[in-house]
């Protein structure tokens, strides 16, 4: 793809560009100085904030179109093309809000938290980018609702932008309730309307209108800072890094049965095992990877040479999602593993529609009798079809996670399937968990 005619925006620069074969860009000053960075450390390094046109001037369509020569896609999950909703909201011509959500609900993924720890002022010049090329005067940061210390934190980095006078919007935070499905895009914008953090279902859709009934872009806090970049160096730059298809880094969650769980930055295409060697290698044999998260998708070990990135995971049923791969060794139970995840998720449902409320929980309940070795006669056919069910028919796309999860599970462990319904539960079954999963109560609060 060839660069826009428009030249993007562009400021005053500090440091050269993080190297674009390295992997290693968003992250870049964390790895240098190991230490979160102030606003004069981020300044110091990347320089001030390019200037966009607020209300969609040629800066701001030159922006726009330096983000689609990119190829830069959603970090949080779906992938959907970053420019394509940039100019949704921003052909609404009207004043817009922009909605950072780093709300990461996901129960495997740090990756979020992780920057705006680290990076805070790469995420906010990205937020205050977007705001003026979509016409924004506000930007709304959402963060979890827990004792972390992340709101503190992120308060801290806009007072030091606020005595700068850096910003021309006005940059709100704000804290919400922790619940699986609060981070889902509609989830936000209902609860900044004074609603519960619960998904809508219903259009209108969020560009259309959405905050304050106005149009509204809401993007993942990766994305932003990945835009932050690309605003400063440009396209071809960011497509130095990841494959031409899948251009870019992603921050990467690595956790289970490895020596140094944590948050990665890797190029996209990145094999799995290279990953997991970054994470400083399997800590046992292992039997499988869970990739996305719990509304992700097993893939057996024999596939860990497959790189991260969509075009190569879609044969295989799966793809990077959030950006999570969590290593499951060969000592655990993959059943007994799945039924708690099933469990929380059927918990943590926002009990609007049937798939919810009914659905999900007898998933569930099918699945931990599976994993306990308590079959009945009719058990597999049953919980076949009420997997099969799931899909498409929410209203969110809630179960369709968690169905995805289940058929992954009976799919990449059916030899285990086999034996729990004919032999009984594996040792295993009764071995203390191997992945952390939240106790499976719903959610305390939705306000």
């Amino acid at each position: 793809m060839n660069s826009p005619t428009t030249a993007p925006p562009t400021g005053g620069h500090g440091a050269p560009p993080p190297d674009g074969s390295s992997g290693v860009r968003l992250l870049a000053g964390w790895y240098a100085t190991g230490r979160p960075a102030t606003l004069a450390d981020h300044l110091g390094r990347y320089g001030p904030p390019p200037v966009t046109a607020a209300g969609g001037g040629p800066a701001s369509a030159g922006l726009i179109e330096a983000v689609e020569a990119a190829g830069l896609t959603g970090r949080g999950g779906a992938g959907f093309p970053t420019a394509r909703k940039l100019r949704a909201v921003a052909d609404r011509r009207r004043r817009a809000v922009v909605v950072v959500n780093a709300v990461e609900s996901e129960p495997a993924s740090r990756k979020d938290r992780f920057l705006l720890a680290v990076a805070p002022h790469l995420v906010l010049d990205g937020a205050v980018l977007a705001a003026g090329a979509v016409g924004a005067d506000t930007v709304h940061v959402c963060l979890p609702r827990d004792p972390s210390g992340g709101y503190r934190r992120l308060d801290a980095a806009l007072e030091e932008r606020r005595r700068a006078g850096l910003d021309r919007v006005r940059l709100l935070p704000h804290a919400l309730p922790h619940a699986y499905v609060s981070s889902e895009s509609t989830s936000l914008v209902r609860w900044l309307g004074g609603g519960p953090a619960r998904p809508q279902g219903s259009p209108p859709r969020s560009h259309e209108r959405g905050v304050d009934r106005r149009p509204t872009l809401v993007s993942n806090a990766e994305t932003l800072a990945h835009l932050a970049l690309i605003a400063r160096y440009g396209p071809d730059w960011f497509r130095r890094s990841g494959t031409r298809e899948e251009p870019g880094t992603l921050l990467v969650t690595v956790s289970g049965a490895v020596a140094s769980p944590g948050v990665l930055e890797a190029a996209a295409g990145t094999p799995l095992t290279t990953l997991l060697d970054r994470a400083g290698g399997p800590a046992e044999p292992l039997r499988a990877v869970l990739l996305g998260g719990f509304a992700g998708t097993w893939l057996p070990a024999e596939h860990l040479r497959t790189p991260l990135a969509r075009r190569d995971l879609a044969p295989l049923g799966a793809a990077p999602g959030a950006g999570v791969v969590v290593a499951l060794p060969r000592s655990a139970c993959p059943l007994t593993e799945t039924a708690r995840m099933l469990a929380y998720l059927a918990a943590h449902s926002a009990r609007q529609c049937g798939p919810c409320r009914l659905g999900l929980p007898a998933v569930a309940e099918d699945f931990a009798a599976l994993a306990a070795g308590r079959a009945d006669p009719v058990l597999w056919s049953r919980l076949s079809h009420r997997v099969a069910l799931l899909p498409d028919r929410g209203a969110c796309r809630h179960p369709d996670g968690a169905a995805r999860l289940a058929a992954s599970a009976l799919h990449a462990f059916a030899d285990d399937v086999d034996r729990h319904l004919t032999e009984g539960p594996c040792p295993a079954a009764h071995e203390p968990p191997r992945i952390p999963v939240p106790p499976a109560t719903p959610p305390e609060a939705w306000r």
